[in-house]
């Protein structure tokens, strides 16, 4: 038998980073990425545009840290752990400890900045430390061991390691050549273990499932089936094999994905390019790299390395006095979670954290110009630390844009005036924060949508590759009575499992200010009309009830017993005496049906409710917990409320939870076409009328003069 090489191991490797690395750390245009010894990248409008971030400061208190802040930060925990220095500690995250809210609130612009302080998670020994290192002083000042059950985020150090340790394996060796694939063919990636009692109690486990790459870039849809291998991720050691013998290898062929490789003929007329051209410029500012000016609105924006994207500090001008107004301190993407629904050995463990368990900062390639973004988009670069502590970047994350699709702001047409043509419309433009990540085999795209009339609409759309199970059947009609319980056949030899995606938004609404809000739920109230009293039967009624504690504000949705469900500030009161407030507009969604008891769902007990509003607590950001990975669900969103403490004008952080059911289909395969899920924040009395009354439409002589190439 032989024994794996060094050429192996490299396209092992390979295969690896094609599922979870960055062009940052590896494929950048000089290697000085991955360390940060010549830590430039690309900004601005221009997506070529070099920007170097060694110079960068902090302008706004909410502004990441930057690259001398991480290398001052990797400075004073290599003086405070030899570990640091030897690489027998790592740093799982980093990122800026946000000043304390109202300081943040209370800072204007020319002020001095509060102090600057890195909240850094680190494993060492064993051991899960959360440090914070005080910038101004160069010094450790808090340094909390093994806070609750869980370990940190993964690093692209852990992936790696663990998906070479099969390798050393004889057993291992022999299974793959039992199935006739080439070792420089092999690519292994490294599912999370989950938490399902003894087996990951007191280490750090992982598991590794093998593909195939021989055919095709798109080893997803060959799957080594049967064949899982479960990995110590500090020794470094195999802990269990289980081989289920060979099963057939879904066929390479119809898997190819990348535009002038596969020859598949596209059977329809071609779509000509289409741009939207702005003559006088994007009518957006980005000022000192985080701040946003648009229309109405303003806003903080940057990279997180767990969230991906965080949107602070949004304010939208009164339509009367012209003064911005607060709606939001802070929103972004807390927790997803992708449950997968096949209790087999291989497949039992599969429920992600994605955010949690491996970061959607990382995870995030540099968007594609013209496709993931249009011409005039602006791009932002995101700087993280890598498990060395040493800066890297991750380039064109995330882009903003406004669009036009000639959708309509506001509209009427008046027939009854014989004398005059009331015709009066308005187009809508919207500003973009966009950013995509893929987690392994799923892309997810994040949009945050602001509208001139104070919307807000948050979309989640899901791309990439399903995670498909082998099967030794060709057709439906082989199944007989055997069809599998994980999902349906949707190729040759292959099973779309079935899963769900959640994905938990912490949104810190601060209508008019952090303190004073509150939840009203407006019921819509079916209500008997007394016989006689009109010819109507029925009616609803509109009746508002001000959530006093956490348990009034666990909500699930029900489209037979409807509610809105409003965050109001009771002490700004409209000119007609309503309070000011903006109300959550759900979209399309889904719950989880798992029992409760079942471990994934401990894990992933945010998604019991679609709704949730607790008091704000700094420490309470991440619906999952702090440290997910292998977490008991002793911390999280759950947790938290079922403490029950008031919320009635307070300061209050709203959660919801949006989901989907995925049953796979054929369009899914080779590589799925998006599927998009939303929903809206919507303003409910905060404006005196409709804000946008005033703004003008469009005329010819605003634009570029653009003939159809054909006419009806």
């Amino acid at each position: 038998m032989a024994e794996p090489s060094f050429a192996r191991l490299s396209l092992l490797f390979f295969g690896f980073l094609l599922t979870f690395a960055t062009y940052s750390w590896v494929f950048g245009p000089d290697s000085g990425f991955l360390f940060g010894t010549r830590v430039k990248k690309t900004l601005r409008s221009d997506p070529r545009v070099r920007f170097d971030h060694s110079t960068e400061k902090p302008h706004h208190p909410l502004d990441p840290l930057t690259v001398r802040e991480i290398e001052r930060v990797r400075t004073v925990l290599s003086g405070y752990d030899p570990g640091f220095g030897t690489g027998s500690a790592t740093v799982h995250s980093m990122a800026l400890d946000e000043p304390d809210k109202t300081r943040v609130v209370q800072w204007k612009k020319g002020n001095k900045l509060p102090s600057r302080r890195a909240a850094v998670v680190a494993y060492w020994g064993g051991q899960t430390h959360e440090i914070t290192v005080d910038l101004d002083s160069g010094r450790v000042v808090s340094d909390l061991v093994n806070p609750t059950s869980g370990y940190p985020i993964l690093t692209v150090n852990d992936v790696y390691a663990a998906a070479q340790v099969p390798l050393k394996s004889v057993e291992f060796n022999r299974s793959i050549e039992a199935r006739g694939v080439k070792f420089s063919d092999l690519v292994c990636i490294t599912p999370f273990a989950g938490w399902f009692g003894p087996e990951e109690e007191g280490r750090r486990v992982i598991r590794v499932q093998c593909y195939t790459l021989q055919g095709t870039t798109n080893y997803f849809m060959r799957p080594l089936e049967g064949l899982h291998v479960t990995v110590d991720l500090d020794k470094l050691e195999v802990i269990k094999i289980v081989d289920k013998g060979p099963i057939t290898i879904p066929k390479a062929s119809g898997t190819e994905y990348r535009f002038g490789v596969h020859n598949k003929p596209v059977h329809m007329d071609r779509v000509n390019p289409i741009s939207m051209e702005q003559p006088d410029g994007p009518s957006f500012r980005v000022e000192d790299g985080h701040l946003v000016k648009w229309a109405n609105w303003e806003f903080h924006i940057k990279a997180d390395q767990r969230a991906g994207m965080i949107i602070s500090q949004a304010t939208v001008r009164d339509s009367e006095t012209g003064k911005p107004r607060s709606v939001m301190y802070k929103g972004f993407p807390s927790e997803l979670f992708v449950p997968y629904m096949d209790p087999e050995e291989g497949w039992y463990y599969k429920g992600y954290m994605d955010a949690g368990e491996i970061g959607l900062g990382p995870t995030a390639m540099p968007l594609v110009p013209l496709n993931d973004c249009p011409r005039n988009a602006y791009y932002i670069d995101g700087v993280f630390a890598s498990a060395d502590g040493r800066p890297l970047v991750q380039p064109n994350m995330i882009c903003l844009f406004e669009r036009y699709a000639g959708d309509i702001s506001w509209r009427h047409s008046e027939i009854l005036f014989t004398d005059a043509d009331v015709r009066e419309s308005r187009p809508k433009v919207t500003l973009v924060a966009r950013m995509a990540t893929t987690v392994g085999n799923y892309d997810y795209i994040f949009d945050w949508e602001f509208q001139t009339d104070g919307l807000i609409r948050v979309t989640v759309a899901a791309s990439g590759m399903l995670m498909v199970k082998g099967t030794p059947y060709e057709n439906v009609d082989d199944l007989g009575d055997k069809e599998d319980d994980a999902g349906p056949l949707i190729s040759e030899n292959v099973i779309g499992v079935v899963h769900d995606h959640f994905i938990t938004f912490h949104l810190d609404m601060d209508i008019d200010g952090p303190a004073n809000n509150s939840l009203v739920k407006v019921h819509l109230e079916k209500t008997r009309v007394p016989k006689g009293k009109s010819p109507r039967k029925s009616y609803l009624k509109v009746k508002k009830y001000i959530a006093k504690t956490e348990k009034d504000a666990q909500i699930k949705l029900s489209l037979y017993d409807p509610y809105e469900f409003h965050i109001v500030n009771p002490n700004r009161k409209s000119r007609v005496g309503n309070p000011a407030g903006y109300r959550i507009i759900p979209g399309g969604n889904a719950a989880s049906l798992l029992d409760h008891d079942d471990p994934p769902q401990i894990r992933g007990a945010f998604t019991n409710n679609q709704i949730w509003v607790t008091p704000y607590n700094r420490s309470e950001q991440y619906a999952g917990g702090v440290l997910i990975y292998q977490s008991h669900g002793d911390d999280n969103l759950q947790v938290w409320s079922d403490r029950d403490r008031p919320i009635e004008n307070k300061d209050i952080v709203l959660w919801y939870t949006l989901g989907f059911h995925h049953v796979p289909c054929q369009e899914d395969y080779p590589v799925m076409p998006t599927v998009a899920a939303s929903f809206e924040l919507k303003p409910a009395n905060f404006f005196d009328s409709n804000p946008i009354l005033g703004v003008a439409p469009f005329f010819d002589k605003d634009l570029p003069v653009c003939k159809p190439f054909a006419s009806s």
